[in-house]
C-alpha cells in the first residue's frame, strides 16, 4: 500500500485501468540490476526489462555517474541552430554501429516521436525529389508504432485506434504474419508466410499505384502485439518490392534495437537494410528518455542538398532533441554494451530460450 501521505488520484496513468490500480496499487520504490523493490520491501525480478528498455539492468553505476556529472556541468542546451558536443558524439557512434549507410541520425525523445519523425522524413524526401504526390504510407496489421497520430495511423492495433481513427488520410496496411495453423510450435523463424509480403505489390500498389506511395513501415520483429518472428524471406521480399517501386522501407527498431536479437539491430540479424530506422528504449538503457531516427546517406543528401543555401532544410524538431543528459546516458550505455559484450551474450543464451 502507498504511504498515508501519498494520494493517487491526481495522476491519470498511461495504458492502465486507473480505477483497478488505485483500488489495489502496486508501487516500485527501488531498482538494481535485474530486480525492482516494492514499497513493502519485496524484490521482484524484472523479466520484461521495464517496458523492453532496460537492456543492461537497473541503476548501472557507469550510466548513473555520467548523468550526474552532466547535470552538474550543463543541464540543457538548445538544439535549434546551436548544439553541444554530446549529441554529435552519440550520432557519430550510432552511425558507426548501424548497418550499411545508415549514417545520419536525427534525435527525439521517444519511440513515438521517432516514428512520426521517420514518416515526416519520408514525405520530405519524396518532395525533395520532385515527387511530392507520394503521400500514401503503408503499415501492417497488429503493428505498433507508438501513440502519435502518425504512429497510430500506420499502426494496426485496434484498441489504440478506435477512439481516434486514422488521422493520416492516406494509409493502408499489409496483413500480419501471425498464423497459428501454419506456424504453431515453429522453432526460430517460421517457414510459412513469406508470400504475405507480396500483398504490398498485388493489392496495395495495385490499389494506390506505386507513384503515390511514400514508405512502408514494419517492425522487423513485432513486440507489443505479441512477439511475432518474421517468416523466412519475408523481410527480404519487402525490401525487393520497395526497391522495385522506389518506396522507402522503414524498420521500427524501438524494441528490437540494441541487442535484443543478438546483434545491435534486427536489420543485422535478418540481413535486410532499411532506408530509415527508428530507435529509442535501449539507447539510454531507459535512464533518460531518448529516441532517434537513422537515415541512409542518400536520403539525408537529397533533403539537405536540394534546399536553398542557408535555409532550414527540414522544419521539424523537439525542444529536447539531443538533450545533454540523454546523450551522456547514451554514451555511457553504449560503452557498457561494448565493455560487457552484451549483444554477443544475447546470442549465446538465445538457443536456450
Amino acid at each position: 500500500m502507498p504511504p498515508n501521505d501519498l494520494s493517487l488520484e491526481a495522476q491519470w496513468m498511461p495504458f492502465t485501468a486507473n480505477r483497478a490500480f488505485k483500488a489495489a496499487p502496486r508501487l516500485f520504490v527501488g531498482a538494481k540490476d535485474m530486480y525492482y523493490v516494492t514499497d513493502d520491501g519485496r524484490k521482484v525480478l524484472d523479466g520484461t526489462s521495464g517496458l523492453w528498455c532496460v537492456n543492461a539492468g537497473h541503476c548501472r553505476t557507469k550510466i548513473v555517474e555520467a548523468i550526474r556529472k552532466q547535470a552538474g556541468t550543463m543541464d540543457y542546451a538548445p538544439g535549434f541552430n546551436m548544439g553541444h558536443p554530446g549529441s554529435f558524439r552519440v550520432a557519430e557512434r550510432l552511425a558507426k554501429m548501424l548497418p550499411g549507410d545508415l549514417d545520419h541520425v536525427f534525435f527525439c525523445n521517444s519511440g513515438s516521436e521517432a516514428v512520426d519523425t521517420a514518416l515526416k522524413i519520408a514525405l520530405a524526401y519524396h518532395r525533395a525529389r520532385g515527387e511530392g504526390h507520394r503521400t500514401v504510407l503503408v503499415g501492417r496489421e497488429r503493428g505498433y508504432h507508438g501513440v502519435g497520430f502518425g504512429g497510430i495511423s500506420v499502426g494496426g492495433m485496434p484498441a489504440n485506434r478506435k477512439m481516434y481513427g486514422s488521422m493520416l488520410p492516406r494509409v493502408d496496411h499489409l496483413p500480419h504474419t501471425h498464423n497459428l495453423k501454419e506456424n504453431a510450435f515453429s522453432r526460430g523463424m517460421p517457414i510459412w508466410g513469406a508470400h504475405l509480403a507480396d500483398e504490398l505489390e498485388s493489392r496495395i500498389i495495385a490499389t494506390h499505384d506505386a507513384s503515390n506511395i511514400a514508405a512502408v513501415i514494419v517492425e522487423p520483429m513485432a513486440g507489443s502485439a505479441g512477439v511475432l518472428i518474421p517468416p523466412m524471406g519475408y523481410l527480404k521480399r519487402l525490401r525487393e518490392i520497395c526497391d522495385r517501386h522506389n518506396l522507402l522501407l522503414i524498420f521500427d527498431e524501438v524494441i528490437t534495437g540494441f541487442g535484443r536479437t543478438g546483434y545491435g539491430f534486427a536489420a543485422e540479424t535478418f540481413g535486410v537494410l532499411p532506408d530509415i530506422m527508428t530507435m529509442a528504449k535501449g539507447i539510454t538503457n531507459a535512464t533518460v528518455p531518448m529516441g532517434a531516427v537513422a537515415v541512409r546517406k542518400g536520403i539525408y543528401d537529397t533533403v539537405v542538398d536540394t534546399a536553398p543555401a542557408d535555409t532550414i532544410e527540414l522544419f521539424h524538431g523537439y525542444t529536447y532533441s539531443g538533450h545533454p543528459l540523454a546523450t551522456a546516458a547514451a554514451e555511457a550505455t553504449l560503452d557498457l554494451y561494448a565493455e560487457e559484450n552484451l549483444f554477443a551474450r544475447t546470442r549465446e543464451i538465445a538457443p536456450y530460450f
